[in-house]
């Protein structure tokens, strides 16, 4: 197959989003190509440049970045038999994974590279645009919930039984934490969350049983009541500022003193030896380690298929597009750090 590609290129570090041609390039084995139909940003996507150094060192330039997209599957590779051209798909694209690092598998372009177990089909109800909210804030949530590294819990699936202990995550309107009050409710797991008061029913909606604002001088302590004699499966750790009380709350409550982390790795770093000291084990979350171990393929493979079927999984929170074409993704980017609230930013092509 040879198509026409068109991608959104970063240079160099630090230099502007560029639009310009660039290669098709067809999937090895277990890879499929999905025609991009919505993609959605990500804090990590506009990045300053000198950041890149540090937080993704390993890029190699010119870059295409970008993780979520949403499409038509149009080629497939050898050993990929779940998948067929016409299907409509999400996908987290790895193309700046430091196991990847390759052009082709970022998701800012027309045609884009994907690991196939790494792909979930959605229901023809589902827009694109809808669509292409989850994958990075869902595997972001899945590995810190999940991996064996980080909290370890049960894997989600279909009618799951109610279990004993309390998730608590910190940061439940976020993208991020949208997903893991869903995955959690979705592994029989009961839901403490942290929002701003506008987005109670919003996390409600989801699968929350108790709500507390984050703001709230005695957002410790009223968490540690909510959470009551429930034993703590394992907290979640989401925004600025959210690492502090999950450790206080943790290491105040009986079950799991596991928190994962979703602050950066130099936030984490520092506060890991302080909550040691309070019995406290913090690990940090990268997104995209699922792809390498059997959580990948549990949540885009087993698990979220058959739940946005039937609507037992919900792709949120709410997309809001603003704007169509590449060269709009700089602008939504903009946007995106001037901060949002319970939605996430989209772009159509």
């Amino acid at each position: 197959m040879t198509e026409q590609n068109t991608a959104l290129w970063l240079r160099k570090r630090g230099a502007p989003f560029e639009v310009g041609p660039a290669p098709y390039t067809p999937p090895a084995a277990n890879e499929v190509v999905v025609r991009a139909r919505a993609i959605a940003v990500n804090p990590i996507d506009g990045i300053p440049g000198f950041l890149y150094r540090v937080v993704v060192p390993w890029l190699t330039f010119p870059a295409v970045v970008g993780s979520d997209v949403a499409g038509e599957v149009v080629e497939v590779g050898p050993g990929v038999t779940r998948l067929r051209p016409g299907d409509r798909v999400l996908g987290h694209a790895v193309g700046m994974e430091k196991s990847r690092n390759r052009a082709a598998e970022g998701a800012f372009q027309h045609y884009v590279v994907l690991m196939q177990h790494m792909v979930s089909p959605i229901p023809g109800s589902m827009s694109f645009e809808q669509a292409a909210v989850l994958p990075l804030t869902l595997s972001t949530a899945a590995t810190g919930m999940f991996q064996q590294d980080h909290l370890g819990l049960a894997m989600p699936g279909p009618d799951p039984a109610d279990r004993p202990e309390t998730v608590l995550v910190w940061g439940g309107s976020t993208s991020v934490g949208s997903n893991a009050i869903q995955l959690a409710r979705n592994a029989g797991y009961r839901v403490v969350a942290t929002a701003s008061p506008r987005n109670f029913d919003y996390l409600r909606s989801l699968g929350a049983a108790e709500v507390v604002d984050r703001r709230s001088r005695d957002a410790v302590r009223e968490i540690v009541d909510r959470i009551g004699d429930s034993p703590l499966a394992g907290t979640l750790a989401i925004g600025s500022g959210s690492l502090v009380p999950a450790v206080a709350i943790a290491s105040r409550t009986n079950g799991g003193k596991r928190v994962a982390s979703a602050q950066p790795e130099s936030v984490t770093r520092l506060r890991g030896p302080r909550a040691r000291r309070r019995g406290v084990r913090v690990s940090g979350i990268w997104g995209g380690t699922l792809k390498d171990n059997e959580v990948g393929p549990a949540i885009y493979v087993d698990f979220l298929p058959a739940a946005l079927a039937s609507g037992a999984y919900r792709s949120a929170p709410e997309a809001t597009v603003v704007g169509t074409g590449l060269a709009r993704i700089p602008d939504a980017l903009r946007r995106l750090r001037d901060g949002v609230s319970a939605r996430k930013l989209v772009v159509t092509v």
